[in-house]
């Protein structure tokens, strides 16, 4: 069966995609048009009653939310394609761990620097510069600790590829060619390493190439 994945243009699914790229798992994609409010049609609703995206369906079993999408794929086919779990009971923590660094710390200020630099104009919102430089900030103090983790392994999770890293691909890629920001990223030595390894992964390459970021600041 093939899995179908809502709304590839955009940075969440964009995960998905990834994910399911690096696994050898066969999908479809069905456009989803955010800016147009397809994502508020009473069907799509009845999939996502958030009225978010992704996604995902396969066969008769339908997931929302990207990273528990991702986290059911990876290890569904933990056998096949790369294994983004680690391959401990402890190496799977700290996926874990990071995961959760990436949603709670990581993503809301790179969120909000998104929608203030990138959507504010096509959403029809002022442009709030400070919030955009208290984000900045929030960021920053993130990346510090990144800069300091990644300075003893060579991913988030240790030494291996996972979910953890694919996780901060779409939305850095906003901030290293969309915002203007790539200093944040290459001003840490490690940080800096870490990403032009994860974003020049073959699966990254070919999201990037298929689906086009649907809007730029």
């Amino acid at each position: 069966m093939v899995v179908k994945v809502y709304g590839p243009a955009y940075a969440s699914p964009k995960r998905v995609l990834v994910c399911l790229i690096e696994k050898e798992v066969e999908f479809e994609t069905v456009p989803v048009d955010l800016l147009k409010g397809e994502h508020k049609d009473p069907e799509y609703l009845k999939l996502q009653p958030f009225g978010t995206v992704p996604v995902t369906q396969d066969g008769d079993y339908t997931l929302y939310e990207s990273r528990a999408i991702m986290r059911y794929y990876a290890e569904k086919y933990k056998s096949q394609g790369t294994d983004l779990l680690g391959k401990t009971v402890e190496e799977r923590g700290l996926v874990e761990n990071w995961l959760e660094v990436e949603a709670q710390s990581y993503n809301p200020p790179m969120f909000t620097l998104t929608v203030q630099i990138m959507l504010s104009s096509k959403l029809g919102l002022p442009r709030d510069e400070n919030l955009i430089k208290e984000s900045e900030e929030k960021l920053g103090k993130v990346l510090d600790i990144y800069e300091e983790r990644l300075s003893k392994s060579k991913y988030l999770a240790g030494n291996f590829f996972s979910l953890a890293d694919l996780s901060h691909l779409p939305f850095t890629q906003y901030l290293v060619d969309h915002m203007g920001k790539e200093y944040m990223i290459k001003s840490r030595k490690h940080v800096s390493a870490w990403w032009d390894d994860i974003s020049s992964r073959p699966s990254w390459q070919k999201v990037l190439q298929l689906y086009a970021a649907p809007f730029k600041n």
